[in-house]
């Protein structure tokens, strides 16, 4: 497997675009603005985006929906409990950012499907509390977590938000992702990637 980690948009939220080795099929998880290293990724890896996943419908993660679904003809998949906020543009008016709409989904996911790609196989965890229909990617051979807004290098997800909640976030990061095994590479939303087992360890948030 192949991860490319595409800092983008005003956040520098991380988009990450995932490559079977063997078979070149392709996912691009929260391509938050339509920025040309996402298309140079794509086309240094001649990847066929396959699907395109959203961990949650916040702007930062969204924004690059709508040119990225017209260029490569994706599958678009986004969770099903964000589904109001992805129609309100991911709360973009409240922020004064100018933002295409994202189409609607093709697929909407609650936790528990398999996305494959190639010979990946993404299980889709549900872990509200950063958004009510909040998800992540766990892909279990390579042991890599694509965790969006739940859990950082050092930090958490906010819930000051619209539909943020604390005690969800803390539900999802201790009965959820602490569950995977400690060596689970965690590649979060914004910033450097980092383990399971060192958040258990080291995260002021969580390791008290």
């Amino acid at each position: 497997m192949y991860v490319d980690t595409l800092p983008v948009g005003p956040l520098q939220t991380n988009c990450y675009l995932i490559t079977c080795a063997e078979s070149g099929e392709a996912a691009l998880i929260d391509p938050g603005w339509k920025q040309p290293a996402i298309f140079e990724a794509i086309a240094r890896r001649a990847a066929v985006v396959k699907i395109i996943l959203n961990t949650h419908a916040h702007w930062d993660h969204i924004g690059g929906n709508a040119e990225l679904v017209r260029s490569t003809g994706a599958v678009l998949a986004v969770p099903e409990g964000d589904l109001p906020l992805l129609r309100k543009r991911g709360g973009a008016d409240e922020w004064g950012i100018p933002l295409e709409p994202s189409p609607e989904p093709d697929r909407l996911l609650a936790g528990g499907e398999i996305i494959e790609v190639g010979t990946l196989r993404l299980m889709v965890l549900f872990t509200p509390g950063h958004t009510p229909g909040h998800v992540c990617f766990y892909e279990s051979t390579h042991r890599a977590l694509f965790d969006g807004d739940v859990l950082f290098n050092g930090g958490i997800g906010r819930t000051d938000l619209p539909g943020g909640n604390m005690a969800d976030l803390m539900r999802s990061i201790r009965d959820v992702l602490f569950g995977l095994p400690a060596d689970t590479v965690v590649y979060p939303g914004h910033g450097p990637h980092t383990t399971i087992g060192n958040e258990q360890r080291y995260n002021p948030w969580l390791s008290g």
